[in-house]
């Protein structure tokens, strides 16, 4: 790696971290630029095609709740972290550290504005999470998701930059497929995925719902369900007794194109779902995730929910009842997902990794050179 930039990515180990960070990754080695890759121990599950020439694991841990033992081991590990990560720092000598939120990157941030190491921190959702807060003000540089993300501090001139949320170069592939309008005839595709570590209220609430419709128009379905491995049988049983077209499983690698062929989807609305929707411009019925102190997922699904694109429905509302009411409603008027595809697609970046790697080393070379590129 010597003799070219060298950017240490750090990302939690979720979909909704890596993903992004894999966009970014991409992008800076096409750039010719060296990647490493510092994560927590949940990212095996992720980051085995990821793509850097080094993967190290950092000890971390989330300060949530009101326990006191349990925010004090927090608190040591994100200490130790930082440790390990100042160790690594020293050893791989990044040129830049960019941090996509989350308490495991926590550690290396720190660690590298404490080295003097330039930092910049990406903000995903509609509103800046409580670790990107923590670390706003050792930022050299904040790139958001959307264009307003509610929680950036104050007077930061020149410091916060919209990029657009990064994707993957699976998305931007399946972004080149047009929508296919719904035939009023014809099979309508449901994908129902509820992030990276799935949601049991799909399964709860989906198949009922499918259950509610007419037979005519659930012979019409064909239906591709993420469901969490311990509601797996239950989802599958239900549609076999159903009679119905379906594929469930846990998690479907090639989710990209899966969304392509999606006529309809319905999702959480964490901020890669959302950015992955408008980018290939797909119609939705979105659930933000309940209770988060943030409310990011709901500030995000707004995005999308206020343009036509897709239909918000909080999660308490998410009943069967609703659901089919509205899966109904899309069969009798079909020229709606037409309208929401296209509305989706207007709120797309497509070249967000690219912008985020500009911005990086643009940060790189002011910080050798003293002067932006």
């Amino acid at each position: 790696m010597t003799g070219k930039p060298l950017i240490l990515l750090t990302a939690g180990g979720t979909g909704g971290h890596l993903f992004p960070a894999e966009a970014l990754a991409n992008a800076l080695k096409a750039s010719g630029c060296g990647v490493a890759l510092a994560t927590d121990k949940r990212a095996n599950a992720y980051a085995g095609s990821f793509p850097a020439d080094e993967i190290v694991e950092i000890p971390a841990a989330t300060p949530s709740g009101r326990s006191v033992p349990k925010m004090a081991k927090a608190a040591l590990l994100l200490a130790q972290g930082t440790l390990k990560a100042m160790a690594v720092i020293r050893r791989l000598k990044p040129d830049a550290v960019v941090g996509f939120g989350g308490y495991p990157t926590v550690p290396p941030v720190v660690a590298a504005s404490l080295l003097r190491v330039p930092t910049v921190i990406h903000e995903a959702n509609g509103v800046m999470g409580r670790a990107n807060r923590l670390l706003a003000r050792r930022s050299s540089l904040i790139a958001t998701g959307f264009a307003n993300t509610r929680g950036v501090p104050a007077n930061q001139p020149g410091r916060v930059i919209h990029t657009g949320n990064p994707i993957r170069p699976a998305v931007v592939e399946a972004a080149r497929q047009p929508y296919a309008a719904l035939d009023p005839d014809g099979k309508m595709r449901l994908l129902v995925v509820g992030g990276s570590q799935g949601a049991r209220v799909m399964s709860d609430v989906v198949p009922p719902a499918i259950e509610l419709l007419p037979q005519e128009m659930r012979n019409r379905l064909v239906i591709t369900q993420q469901a969490r491995g311990e509601d797996l049988e239950r989802v599958r049983v239900h549609y076999r007794n159903l009679d119905a077209e379906f594929e469930a499983e846990p998690f479907f690698t090639d989710l990209p194109r899966r969304l392509g062929e999606a006529h309809l989807v319905i999702a959480r609305s964490g901020a890669s779902t959302v950015a992955e929707l408008a980018a290939i411009g797909r119609p939705s019925i979105l659930v933000p995730l309940p209770g988060s102190l943030d409310q990011d997922q709901a500030a995000n699904a707004r995005t999308l929910g206020e343009i036509g694109a897709a239909i918000v429905c909080p999660q308490k509302e998410f009943t069967p009842e609703r659901l089919a009411s509205e899966i109904r409603s899309i069969f009798q008027e079909p020229e709606r997902l037409t309208k929401a595809a296209a509305a989706a697609h207007s709120a797309s970046i497509t070249d967000a990794a690219e912008r985020l790697a500009h911005a990086v080393l643009n940060l790189i070379h002011l910080n050798k050179n003293g002067t932006s590129s």
